[in-house]
């Protein structure tokens, strides 16, 4: 799923370019690439499709070229999570009991093969029925993330335990995300989700039909050459997608199965990181205490005495800092960022103003 504005990476993620499409990583791969990269020997290119918006097919194909064409499903807007997994689920055509693997492409991994080894894991468990999730060993008690709440119950699949899903929590306040990683039991919650495709459209059908009868249905009744793919939609699927709930797939699928008892969870120590905000970034490509650089010509850079700083410089000019401390600093041709590491969770609020102002040149 290669979507979402990416607000809180605001200004260099913009409606043109969003964030999945941002070389973000330290080899200077963008975060769509690299999900597409990590998940070879393990899927072949022919079999990984991306849905993201209609208008960044283009995108799409630049920077994960070995995708086929054919493979990308466009989206006439943005629903959120639930409806581009429905869409998928409908529009591929493969087999009912194929095994789904559904990622965003919007993070970052550090160890791919611990990665893949969850996966396998995963797909055996949802070879069965389950629905299976992804969950991160906890490291710190995060707030911004949701969380995976196991029972004690194990199985063994493919040499890893999985363990039932009670609940999810979302979002934890202080105070309750330091009792969760206490426990045993509670992971992040990654948001990467394995299960066979006929589970996933008969869970949708029971908990989310107002999301995927109008979808399936206008797929069904269009046959093959309305098939989404670069150059769709047309208007009639567009009215169709527009008028779908928007909501993500945790609350309409996978927090009603839970409590079903059809929800596993495969834990997983990655080096995962949502790269959700400049502050996330920073700890992801540095650590505490680091002066983080991002450059094409990090002479343009020069910091005396900083500490815990993240610096992009991409607006063609000289950056000088002197004795900085848990800043973050992002330069781009038209809009220049300055924040706090403590506030980068509130960029996204610099967008809303923007656009309330109708600010749009700089969306």
């Amino acid at each position: 799923m290669a979507g979402g504005g990416g607000t809180r990476l605001w200004p260099l993620s913009r409606n043109r370019r969003p964030k999945p499409f941002l070389p973000l990583l330290d080899d200077g791969r963008c975060l769509l690439e690299a999900t597409v990269s990590r998940l070879s020997p393990l899927i072949e290119p022919h079999d990984v499709y991306v849905v993201t918006d209609a208008a960044y097919a283009e995108l799409v194909r630049e920077v994960a070229p070995t995708v086929p064409a054919d493979n990308i499903i466009g989206e006439p807007q943005g629903r959120n999570t639930a409806a581009a997994v429905a869409l998928a689920a409908f529009a591929i055509e493969r087999s009912a009991d194929d095994v789904m693997v559904v990622l965003p492409a919007d993070q970052a991994i550090v160890d791919t093969a611990a990665f893949r080894a969850a996966l396998v894991a995963a797909g055996a468990r949802a070879a069965g029925g389950d629905m299976v999730t992804i969950g991160i060993e906890p490291t710190a008690p995060e707030t911004g993330y949701g969380y995976v709440i196991a029972s004690t119950e194990v199985e063994r699949h493919a040499g890893r335990d999985t363990l039932r899903v009670e609940r999810f929590e979302e979002k934890p306040t202080p105070e309750r995300a330091n009792e969760l990683i206490g426990g045993d039991n509670a992971f992040w919650n990654a948001g990467i989700f394995v299960w066979r495709r006929a589970t996933v459209i008969e869970g949708l059908a029971r908990h989310a039909p107002d999301i995927s009868e109008p979808i399936s249905a206008w797929i069904d009744g269009h046959g093959d050459g309305a098939r989404p793919a670069p150059g769709w939609p047309g208007t009639a699927m567009a009215q169709v997608y527009g008028a779908v709930r928007a909501t993500s797939i945790d609350y309409a699928l996978l927090e009603p199965a839970s409590l079903e008892a059809r929800v596993a969870v495969v834990p997983a120590t990655l080096g995962w990181s949502d790269l959700g905000s400049w502050s996330a970034l920073r700890d992801h490509r540095g650590g505490d205490d680091a002066v983080v650089i991002s450059a094409e010509e990090p002479a343009r850079v020069i910091d005396i005495g900083g500490r815990n700083v993240l610096v992009h410089a991409a607006g063609g000019r000289l950056i000088a800092l002197v004795g900085l401390e848990n800043v973050v600093v992002i330069d781009t041709p038209d809009a220049l960022l300055v924040s706090s590491v403590d506030a980068a969770q509130d960029v996204r609020e610099v967008v809303d103003r923007l656009r309330d102002e109708g600010r749009d040149e700089l969306l």
